[in-house]
């Protein structure tokens, strides 16, 4: 039997944080509701110490929302915690999201501190948000960069103090996919508590690796990813909810996982983050960028057009996308032209599509791409040809 992959978005809070995407109340409000309908698991919906027109937000949200969990940030810091908890107040389902930096890069130099200390301050923190619900998840900042015999430790320790959810964050988007999978793997193998919570996995992009990252960790024993719409996040982003998702689906045979995602709504979802965080999406950008159904090597196009699974693994109205698109350049064949021209009402011969396309050839090798106002002067040309013939 399939096993469910629960989906924790964090678009709200680390999303939030790229420079320039900083959301009001409203705009927060707003894409809750959405990313609940999307089907999202857990909502971490801001760090309400950190202002209090995010408190607000969040105290808003936990009201609002009815299915999804709401999750609050805080430090290991009692007083965090407490401010987290208040905001939280009004969920349906709360959780409370608590953790500390446990790779010695932390320790020493942010910190200053010994491991046995910050071991203490692990299992305080979650004895602590313990108080305020029974859903607790806790953080370990920089485990992609921690000693995994220490890890194991602090996630046994903070499990025993009550955390229902254990996060194992490549903070720096340092590891490799086979480093984070075995990470994992150690962890579920020699953490014997283990089966009281679940892991999580929470990858950043700075390699350009946080999906595959995310995907070795739960092919290895995690059952949670975190993630944002387009991937937004500090640096280079964080895991992205869409490519994690699709790989789940398109892999769903061999991997035996699913997602509660409504796989259809992550084009509309993705265009509204874009337009509410004002952060573009790259055009090449998987599942939902302009050009993730778009084909325009004559090659590729005709493959496409005489079987799209040649080179679509998804189809476009499976994510919320338009149709796929043929785009003309000086790289297109007769078929694609042929194609376009059917497509705008033209009914050509192949004779016409052969003179057409010479002409067509001179136009592609001036402009970036071929539109349909060139097409229609194209055709308009050669049925004059035709008529005075």
């Amino acid at each position: 039997m399939d096993q469910k992959i629960f989906i924790f978005d964090t678009t709200l809070r680390d999303g939030e944080q790229v420079p320039g995407c900083k959301l009001n109340k409203k705009e927060k409000i707003e894409l809750a509701l959405e990313l609940e309908a999307l089907g999202v698991d857990i909502l971490e919906a801001g760090f309400p110490i950190s202002s209090p027109g995010d408190f607000d937000a969040v105290n808003e949200i936990a009201r609002l929302l009815k299915n999804t969990v709401v999750c609050g940030l805080s430090r290991a810091v009692q007083k965090d915690i407490e401010v987290a908890a208040e905001a939280l107040k009004p969920a349906a389902r709360r959780r409370i999201h608590t953790g500390i930096g446990t790779s010695d890069f932390h320790i020493k130099s942010k910190f200053n501190a010994t491991r046995d200390e910050i071991l203490q301050r692990a299992i305080q923190a979650v004895k602590w948000a313990r108080n305020f619900t029974d859903d607790v998840e806790f953080y370990a900042e920089d485990a992609g960069r921690t000693d995994n015999e220490y890890l194991a430790r602090v996630v046994e320790a903070v499990i025993a103090a009550g955390a229902t959810t254990v996060n194992i964050p490549d903070t720096t988007g340092y590891c490799l996919p086979h480093q984070y999978g075995e990470k994992i793997a150690f962890l579920i193998n020699n953490v014997k508590n283990v089966d009281k919570a679940v892991l999580s996995c929470h990858c950043h992009n700075d390699l350009g690796l946080a999906t595959a990252n995310s995907i070795s960790g739960v092919i290895n024993g995690a059952r949670q990813i975190e993630c944002t719409i387009n991937g937004l996040g500090e640096r280079a982003g964080n895991t992205s909810l869409e490519e994690v998702v699709m790989v789940i689906r398109q892999h769903q045979q061999s991997l035996g996982f699913y997602t509660s995602i409504n796989a259809k709504q992550l084009n509309p979802i993705s265009r509204k983050v874009a337009d509410t965080m004002r952060m573009p999406v790259q055009p090449n950008k998987a599942i939902v960028g302009a050009n993730a159904f778009s084909h325009s090597s004559g090659i590729h196009q005709d493959g496409f057009l005489k079987d799209t699974t040649t080179y679509e693994i998804i189809a476009p109205e499976e994510v919320g996308a338009d149709s796929s698109k043929i785009v003309l350049t000086a790289r297109s064949g007769r078929s694609a032209l042929a194609y376009r021209f059917q497509k705008l009402g033209y009914s050509f011969t192949r004779n016409d599509i052969d003179a057409l396309y010479e002409v067509f050839l001179q136009v592609a090798d001036t402009k970036k791409e071929v539109g349909d106002d060139d097409l229609h002067t194209l055709a308009k040309a050669q049925q004059e040809k035709t008529v005075t013939a």
